[in-house]
């Protein structure tokens, strides 16, 4: 009998049944002005985009214009690839321009549908960004999707890492730009450090369309982007506290595998602490829990953590001799990214590598805060209905299911489990050499490089050729991902999570045609074409008859979304396949989460070795521990974001004020408020309101404002006249300062004085906000510890971290105020000593009555008060057009770096 949900269903259809038929109509349209759009000329279907563009900037709303837009652009990919869209593929695009995620199967194309909503959004002349999970999909996508743009007379741009800033400038002022989520991110916060608009990058965030959106949005949303600069050398602390870990026994930590956690015990604490007092890393009279101890404590942790919970191989590897991170959702190498906190010198000290410098925030967002930028985000993936909470909870984004243009023709089999990881790989191992004899390409996926390559050992002793795909082999990733349909092929892959190339039956014809090319550059590429298809047709025909790709599980992830991604490799577009999970009670999901009950109901069943255990319950019971490490994971993402919130709302307070500080042409209105607010701020210290003149502080307030602002005003005799308030106080001292201001800018001229305020400005947030940041960072740290107090750690976090900015915001003012105050140009003796100096620093043997004379371009600034001698030589690399780090406000290229 039918339950009440399910008949409701067959009558109704189920919601996402009804949200596909909705765009119906849509495609209709799009299907009728087909016959319109085909007759047009190359330049007719450009001045068609043309058209388009000139009404949606003059106001008529994108949705009027899909019909036309997407019958223009399906026009557009069928010239300049070949490929005529199917109407699911036009319903995926309608599903991304609305602002959804479009779940779409492996093989549909993705990539041809991103381009429909991408052309339609940047009709507006604002931008589209198409982001991908890795570089090569970046720049391959870009490649392959441009000349689609290019037949419609728009411009496509891709960003990487490393890329020069004007060719990066310029890829995002494209009518579409590909990048990773990371150089967006990157990008994003590198713009917030320029100290000029025309330095700047992006251009605003409009419309993001997210490739693997649940990749990048959910899996990399627990790791912050942070940019960072060198601190203070402690290799030597690193090298002293690992040689301690090793001594630790079972009973000195507590590993908390679920929480991804480890702590020292009561008696741990006791034993690392006297083992610190033998190295001499601690004082005899000094014990951990002293606030002294703070540094060391930090240092004995992330070495406990480096040993304890990373393992090499499984989350880094050693290349290069670097230590080098490796994602747990993709597999691959993370080059260039870097655990904070100390945590990588950790690492570095356990394999005996060199300690890089550890590292400060200069600048911080999570892909989160980053990605809730944009007016409008949408996201395409094969895998995102299990996170559908998610999606709406955080980005605000609705999920749809787009039906797969011929219907899937995969077995997916229960999950066969063994007691032990040995019987399991025997088991597994069995399994493709039967599938191998019948020539049945095999794709076998693992969770880790380490269980890659003892697979790859058995599979070796077994006589069967295979290629493995993991962090190591990341350069041939695109080749052994298209060769693993091909006639008899066995790939051990780890984690098939956004690779982006599809395994097509009998290998991809692309690769074989540029591969017999590049054999024979003398052939005719037509010739050889219809050769290899030709060739390729008899091979995918035997590949059919073998049953299609095998896909073999090792071990179930956490998410269910990275075994569906697996799963779903085989079956593309109604291809036939089957798919299976090897499973046993060592692997860590099946440790960790509720293996004892298992185990206890296999050995009533008295199952002997060798012998699996396959049933359906076996598999609910496997996905509601998935689920459950979903929803635990979910609540630790929720979490983060609520302490991040707080850190967003201050960094875009603090980048809007720095966009209108470049933005500005003469800022001297908020220079004068900032020092009038602090002369305030100095008059209520000294001379508190309605308090008695015989109470005020007058000589305290004329040292104060000699020190802040160089001005020496007669105050105690101001206070000591008849009638004399705090109020006239005040006024004399905002006019005397104002008067200062008005011959500082005589004496640099008009047009330095606007430059020189704005790079005071400038320098003073970017260093505020800096410090503020690692102040963020500690009181994080150890807000938590408010929660033993019965007090909720997020509200004493926003109370507090509110406090600290109303206190940073302070310092600003003070520090603007007091530098302007004290900048004057050099006389003409300064800057001669100064330039002999230049040259003495840069080995420039030259006599001081050589040094030229003529002044130099731009007026060269000198602070009153305390000065330090000036070292370049631990400054590192400086940008010729970023501020010289001496502090004199010109640019490095006018001040220290003239002669470099």
């Amino acid at each position: 009998m039918l339950g009440l949900g399910t008949l409701a269903r067959k009558v109704f259809g189920s919601p996402n049944d009804r949200i596909v038929k909705s765009v119906r109509p849509l495609i209709a349209k799009i299907n009728a002005l087909e016959p319109e759009i085909q007759p047009l000329s190359d330049e007719a279907l450009k001045a068609k985009t043309a058209e388009l563009q000139a009404r949606a900037q003059g106001g008529e709303d994108l949705d009027k214009l899909l019909p036309e837009a997407f019958a223009t652009c399906r026009e557009g990919a069928r010239r300049a690839l070949g490929l005529r869209a199917y109407d699911v593929q036009l319903a995926g695009g309608i599903f991304l321009h609305q602002g959804n995620i479009a779940e779409m199967k492996t093989g549909e194309g993705k990539t041809l549908v991103a381009t429909f909503p991408a052309y339609l959004n940047a009709l507006t002349g604002k931008g589209v960004h198409v982001v991908t999970v890795n570089d090569y999909l970046a720049k391959r996508d870009a490649g392959w999707m441009s000349k689609v743009f290019a037949q419609l007379g728009m411009t496509t741009g891709v960003v990487y890492p490393f890329q020069a800033d004007g060719e990066k400038r310029e890829a995002y002022r494209a009518d579409v730009t590909y990048a990773t989520n990371n150089e967006l991110g990157f990008d994003y916060l590198r713009d917030n450090m320029k100290n000029s608009l025309e330095e700047m990058a992006q251009r605003g965030h409009n419309f993001a369309i997210v490739d693997e959106v649940d990749s990048i949005l959910i899996d990399e949303a627990r790791t912050p982007l942070i940019i960072s600069g060198p601190s203070q050398d402690r290799s030597e602390l690193y090298v002293a506290v690992d040689k301690l870990i090793p001594l630790l026994s079972d009973e000195h930590f507590k590993l908390d595998e679920k929480t991804r956690n480890v702590t020292f015990t009561e008696e741990g604490n006791e034993f690392i602490e006297g083992e610190l007092h033998k190295a001499g890393l601690l004082p005899e009279d000094q014990s951990l829990y002293d606030p002294e101890s703070t540094t060391l404590v930090h240092h004995v942790t992330q070495g406990l953590r480096a040993h304890k919970l990373y393992l090499r191989d499984q989350h880094y590897i050693i290349r290069d001799d670097e230590v080098m991170l490796v994602d747990e959702f993709t597999g691959r190498m993370m080059k260039g990214r870097r655990l904070s906190e100390g945590l990588h010198q950790a690492i570095e000290a356990k394999e005996g590598m060199k300690i890089q410098p550890e590292n400060v925030t200069l600048a911080s967002v999570t892909f989160q805060n980053y990605f809730r930028l944009y007016d409008k985000l949408s996201g395409m993936t094969g895998t995102a209905v299990t996170e559908v909470e998610e999606f709406g909870e955080i980005y605000k984004l609705g999920v749809v299911e787009v039906p797969t243009n011929r219907g899937v023709n995969r077995t997916d089999e229960h999950d066969q489990v063994y007691r032990t990881a040995r019987e399991k790989y025997e088991g597994a191992v069995k399994a493709i050499v039967e599938a191998h004899a019948k020539q049945q390409p095999i794709l076998v996926g693992t969770t880790s490089i380490e269980k890659s390559e003892m697979l790859s050992a058995l599979l070796n002793q077994a006589g069967i050729p295979h290629n493995v795909l993991n962090a190591r082999q990341h350069e041939q990733e695109a080749q052994i991902v298209a060769d693993a349909g091909k006639l008899g092929a066995v790939t051990i892959a780890t984690n098939m999570a956004g690779r982006g190339t599809d395994i097509q039956l009998g290998g991809s014809v692309e690769i074989k045609v540029m591969e017999a090319l590049a054999a024979d550059p003398e052939a005719d590429p037509d010739a050889i074409r219809a050769q290899v298809e030709e060739s390729h047709a008899a091979e995918k025909a035997a590949v059919l008859d073998a049953g299609g790709l095998f896909v073999l599980g090792t071990e179930r992830h956490e998410s269910r979304r990275i075994d569906n991604q697996l799963r779903g490799r085989s079956g593309r577009q109604g291809d036939p396949g089957r798919s299976v999970f090897f499973l046993s009670l060592e692997d860590d999901l099946m440790r960790i989460f509720g293996s004892e009950r298992l185990d206890k109901v296999l050995s009533t069943l008295g199952m002997k070795e060798g012998e699996a255990i396959v049933h359906p319950w076996v598999n609910r019971s496997l996905e509601k521990a998935q689920a459950k490490v979903e929803a635990r994971n979910f609540d630790m993402r929720k979490n983060l974001l609520k302490f991040d919130d707080v850190m967003n709302d201050q960094r875009k307070a603090i980048f809007g004020q720095r966009m209108e500080i470049m933005g500005a042409s003469d800022l001297s209105e908020i220079a004068q408020d900032m020092r009038h607010q602090v002369i305030e701020d100095m008059v209520d210290l000294h001379m508190p309101p309605k308090s008695y003149p015989d109470t005020w502080e007058a000589e305290a307030l004329q040292a104060n404002v000699r020190e802040v602002l160089t001005l020496d005003l007669p105050i105690p005799e101001w206070a000591a006249e008849e009638g004399v308030d705090q109020a006239d106080i005040r006024d004399r001292i905002f006019a005397a300062s104002d008067e200062m201001m008005v011959a500082k800018t005589e004496q640099f001229g008009p047009e330095n004085m606007r430059n020189i305020e704005k790079q005071v400005l400038l320098q003073a947030i970017d260093g505020k906000w800096r410090d503020h940041l690692l102040t963020l960072e500690h009181l994080r740290s150890v807000v938590g510890f408010r929660g033993y107090a019965q007090r909720d750690p997020l509200s004493e976090y926003k109370t507090e971290g509110f406090a600290l900015f109303d206190t940073m915001l302070g310092s600003l003012r003070h520090d603007v105020t007091q530098r302007l105050s004290q900048i004057r140009p050099l006389t003409e003796e300064e800057r001669q000593a100064m330039l002999a100096q230049m040259m003495q620093q840069h080995g420039i043997n030259v006599k001081q009555e050589e040094a030229p004379a003529e002044p130099a371009s731009e007026p060269v600034l000198q602070e009153d008060g305390p000065s330090e001698d000036v070292d370049p030589s631990v400054w590192g690399e400086v940008g010729r057009n970023d501020p010289c780090p001496c502090g004199s406000g010109e640019k490095f290229k006018h001040c220290h770096g003239r002669l470099a």
